[in-house]
C-alpha cells in the first residue's frame, strides 16, 4: 500500500475544492491538500528537515538547451573588436539642420518641429547650459510613432528616442533627447536623479557594429531575489526598459540562483561596471549572439538543496529514503508555488474566471488577505472601504502588477470589470487559468496513485507515443504561452514561467490497450495526465471521471463555455500533457555534521570565484595554514567553510552510491552538533524541487510549515 496522508485520505475530494460559493475575503494560506497533492510514492517513513532555513540552502543553477549547466565563472568584460564611432553633434558644430526640420515638419507638424529646432539651435550653441529632452505631441498612433522613431535613427542619429505614457489611456508621447546621457565636448547633461522617473529607453537607438550580435547574453547571478527584480534594478541603472532583457525561465527568489540572460544592443564593459554597485546581483560570462533568450529555452535546472536540522530513528532511515528518492522518483506534482503565495490562491481565481465572473474575479485580486506586509493590507482595506482608485494607486507599491493594471482600468472604464482583468499582463493572467488547469491535474494524479498504484501501466491510461507507435491519438504540439506572449510577470509570484511550460513539445500520446500490456511495450515512466484542453484527450478508465466530477463541482464545463470570452474559456485553451512520475537526474546526495547554522553547507558560484580569485593573490607565497575550505562570501556578506572536503570520502567507509558523509565544524566546539542532508539532482524545467523534497520528508513544503521548524 502507498503511505497517504492520514488527514486526507487520498480517495477523499471533498474538501480538495472550493465552490465560488464558499470563498471568503479572508483565507488562511492553502496547504498540500487544498490543491490535490495526497499522495507518496515509497512506503517509507519521514524525518524532520528545515527547507530553506537559510536562502542559500537552496542553489539553481539553469540548464541550456545543450544539457549544460549553467554558472558564473568570471566578472570581467571581455575584450571586444573596434568599436563604431558614435556620430555625434559636437563633432559637426557648424552645421545646418533646416533640411532635417523641414522634413520633420511634414512628419509631426509645425508645433514639434519648433520644438526640434530649440534643441537643435542649443545642442549647436552649447555654452554649457544643461540641455533638457523634448516631449513631443501625445499621439495613439503607433505606426506614426514608429515613423517618428525611424526618422531620429536615420536623420539625427546622435539624437535617441523612447515612449512614455501619454496624458489619456490612448495616447503616448516620444521623448527626444541627445544621445549618451553624459558629457560630450561643450554640453552637459542632467544627472539620473535630476530627471523624470520614468529611464530612457536605449533599445535600437545606436548605430550598431555589424561584427557584434545584436543581442549580449549574460550570466545573471542572484541572491534572495526573483528575476524580475534584479533585472528591474540592472535595467534602471544602464537606462533601459525591462522588455530590453530575455530569459528562459524565472527562478525561485527564495534561493541562490544562476541563469542566461541576453538584453539587446548593450556593451558587455557596460554591465561589468555594474558589478561593484550591485549587491546581491553579479554579472558575468559575456558574450553577443544574434538572437534573444524566449521563455522556455531551457532545458532544466541543476538543484543543490540542503536540508538542515535533520533528524530521524536512525542514519539508515535516511540513507534509505534519499537512496529510493533517487531509484524511484516522486510524482510529477505541480508545487504550491503554481498556486500563489497569496491567501487567494491563483486556481480559485482562475475557476472564477473561467465562470464568467468578472467582478468577483477583480474583488479577489484587489480584497484584502491575510498574511501580507501590514502596508499591503492598509492600501487594500483603504480601497474596500473608500473605492477612491487615485489614492490606492498613489499608495500601492509597483511590483503588484495585477492590481494596478486592474485600477488603472477601473479608473478610465469604471465597472468595465472585463477589460479591467484583460489589462493585466497576458502572462500573468493567464496564470489563473493555468493554474485552475493545474489543480485537476493534480487530484488526477493522486487518484491515478491511489487506484492502479505506481508499478504498472493500467488499460486506459495515456502514455507518450514510442517511435514506431501506430495507435497514435491526438498529438500535442503545445505552448501555454499562445499569441506570442512576452516576458511579462508578477514579481510576487514566484516560478510561474517555467511551472507553465510543457515538458517536451510536438508529443504525441496513446491510450493502453490490452495489446500494450501484453506486449509490455510501456512502462509506468510514460504515464501521462493531461492539462485540460480543446486539443487532448483523456484516460479511458476512472481517471477522466476527477476531471469532470471536480469542474462541475465549480460550475465549470470542459467541453463548453458559459461565456464567449475566448481566453477566459478552457475550450479555447490547447492543453498539455504531463508525466505522472518524475525521477531526478544526477542524483547525488550526503549527510553533513555541523555546529554552527551560519556557516553556509554548499558553495555558490561567487564562492568560487572568491576561491579563484583569492588563490591568485596569494600564488607564489606561503599559504600558511589556510584550508581549502575556507572562503570569503563577496561584499563580506559572511564567512563560509566549504562543507567540500578532500578527506570526506576516506571517511564515508560506506557503499552508498553517490553519498558519503562529512563533518563541518567551526571553532564553536561547545554547540551541539547538527545533521543536514544535501542533495543535488536535475529536473526538466516544469518539474518541482519542493515536490521531491516532499517525497523525501513526507511533510508539508508550506512556507508556513517549515518556518515552524526553525530555531
Amino acid at each position: 500500500m502507498l503511505q497517504h496522508r492520514k488527514v486526507k485520505p487520498c480517495c477523499s475530494f471533498s474538501k480538495g475544492y472550493y465552490s465560488h460559493s464558499a470563498i471568503s475575503s479572508r483565507m488562511k494560506s492553502i496547504d498540500e491538500s487544498d490543491v490535490g497533492i495526497f499522495c507518496y510514492i515509497s512506503q517509507l517513513p519521514g524525518f524532520r528537515g528545515i527547507l530553506k532555513q537559510r536562502y542559500s540552502d537552496f542553489i539553481v543553477n539553469e540548464v541550456d538547451l545543450e544539457g549544460n549547466v549553467v554558472h558564473l565563472t568570471s566578472l570581467e568584460a571581455p575584450a571586444e573588436l573596434v568599436e563604431e564611432k558614435e556620430v555625434l553633434v559636437a563633432d559637426q558644430p557648424n552645421k545646418n539642420y533646416d533640411a532635417e526640420i523641414g522634413s520633420f515638419r511634414a512628419l509631426a507638424g509645425d508645433f514639434n518641429a519648433g520644438m526640434l529646432k530649440a534643441l537643435l539651435d542649443q545642442t549647436v550653441s552649447g555654452g554649457g547650459v544643461e540641455i533638457e529632452p523634448i516631449v513631443l505631441s501625445p499621439s495613439s498612433d503607433k505606426s506614426h510613432r514608429t515613423a517618428v522613431h525611424n526618422f531620429f535613427k536615420e536623420k539625427l542619429k546622435f539624437l535617441v528616442t523612447d515612449t512614455i505614457d501619454g496624458p489619456d489611456a490612448t495616447s503616448k508621447c516620444i521623448r527626444v533627447r541627445l544621445n549618451g546621457g553624459k558629457s560630450h565636448g561643450r554640453h552637459s547633461f542632467k544627472k539620473r536623479k535630476d530627471r523624470d522617473d520614468k529611464p530612457y529607453d536605449g533599445r535600437g537607438s545606436d548605430n550598431w557594429p555589424e561584427h557584434l550580435g545584436k543581442y549580449l547574453r549574460f550570466h545573471l547571478y542572484k541572491e534572495n531575489k526573483d528575476t524580475q527584480e534584479a533585472l528591474g534594478l540592472i535595467g534602471k541603472m544602464l537606462g533601459i526598459q525591462p522588455r530590453s532583457f530575455g530569459f528562459a525561465g524565472t527562478k525561485d527568489k527564495r534561493s541562490i540562483s544562476t541563469q542566461r540572460v541576453t538584453v539587446f544592443k548593450q556593451r558587455a564593459n557596460r554591465l561589468a561596471a555594474l558589478n561593484e554597485r550591485l549587491i546581491g546581483i553579479k554579472v558575468g560570462d559575456f558574450c553577443h549572439v544574434n538572437d534573444g533568450l524566449l521563455l522556455g529555452q531551457l532545458h532544466g535546472n541543476r538543484f543543490t538543496v540542503t536540508l538542515r536540522g535533520v533528524v530521524a530513528e536512525s542514519e539508515a532511515v535516511i540513507e534509505a529514503s534519499a537512496n529510493a528518492l533517487g531509484k524511484l522518483g516522486f510524482i510529477n506534482y505541480f508545487g504550491l508555488q503554481r498556486f500563489g503565495s497569496g491567501s487567494v490562491p491563483t486556481h480559485l481565481i482562475g475557476a472564477t474566471l473561467l465562470r464568467g465572473e468578472w467582478k468577483n474575479a477583480v474583488d479577489m485580486i484587489l480584497d484584502p488577505r491575510e498574511g501580507e506586509k501590514e502596508a499591503v493590507g492598509k492600501v487594500r482595506e483603504y480601497y474596500k472601504d473608500t473605492g477612491d482608485i487615485e489614492g490606492t494607486l498613489r499608495q500601492l507599491p509597483r511590483h503588484l502588477v495585477a492590481e494596478r493594471a486592474i485600477l488603472q482600468r477601473l479608473k478610465r472604464s469604471p465597472g468595465n470589470y472585463l477589460q479591467a482583468l484583460k489589462s493585466i499582463p497576458r502572462t500573468l493572467r493567464m496564470m489563473y487559468i493555468h493554474s485552475y488547469q493545474s489543480y485537476l491535474w493534480n487530484h488526477a494524479a493522486s487518484m491515478r496513485v491511489q487506484k492502479y498504484g505506481i508499478d504498472h501501466v493500467v488499460l486506459g491510461d495515456l502514455v507518450y507515443c514510442k517511435e514506431h507507435c501506430r495507435e497514435a491519438e491526438r498529438g500535442a504540439n503545445y505552448s501555454e504561452f499562445e499569441d506570442g506572449s512576452s516576458n511579462d510577470t508578477s514579481n510576487h509570484i514566484d516560478e510561474i514561467s517555467e511551472a507553465d511550460l510543457p515538458e517536451e513539445k510536438d508529443v504525441t500520446v496513446k491510450v493502453i490497450t490490452e495489446e500494450d500490456l501484453s506486449a509490455g511495450t510501456y512502462t509506468v515512466d510514460d504515464v501521462v495526465l493531461p492539462l485540460p484542453g480543446s486539443k487532448v484527450i483523456y484516460p479511458m478508465n476512472d481517471i477522466e471521471e476527477v476531471y469532470c466530477d471536480l469542474a462541475k463541482k465549480d460550475a465549470i464545463g470542459l467541453t463548453e463555455s458559459v461565456h464567449g470570452v475566448k481566453e477566459f474559456s478552457i475550450t479555447n485553451i490547447t492543453g498539455a500533457y504531463r508525466r505522472v512520475f518524475l525521477k531526478p537526474k544526477e542524483f547525488e546526495w550526503e549527510l553533513l555534521t555541523y555546529k554552527d547554522g551560519n556557516i553556509p553547507l554548499a558553495e555558490t558560484d561567487m564562492d568560487l570565484i572568491s576561491k579563484s580569485q583569492k588563490l591568485k593573490n596569494v600564488r607564489g607565497e606561503d599559504c600558511g595554514n589556510g584550508k581549502a575550505g575556507e572562503q570569503l562570501i563577496d561584499n563580506g556578506r559572511q564567512s563560509c567553510v566549504s562543507a567540500i572536503m578532500d578527506s570526506a570520502e576516506d571517511e564515508a567507509g560506506s557503499d552508498r552510491a553517490g553519498s558519503h558523509q562529512t563533518e563541518v565544524y567551526d571553532s564553536a566546539d561547545i554547540e551541539e552538533s547538527q545533521k543536514a542532508l544535501r542533495l543535488s539532482f536535475t529536473l526538466p524545467a516544469s518539474g518541482y524541487a519542493t515536490m521531491a523534497i516532499r517525497e523525501l520528508l513526507k511533510t508539508s513544503t508550506s512556507v508556513a510549515f517549515h518556518k515552524t521548524l526553525n530555531p
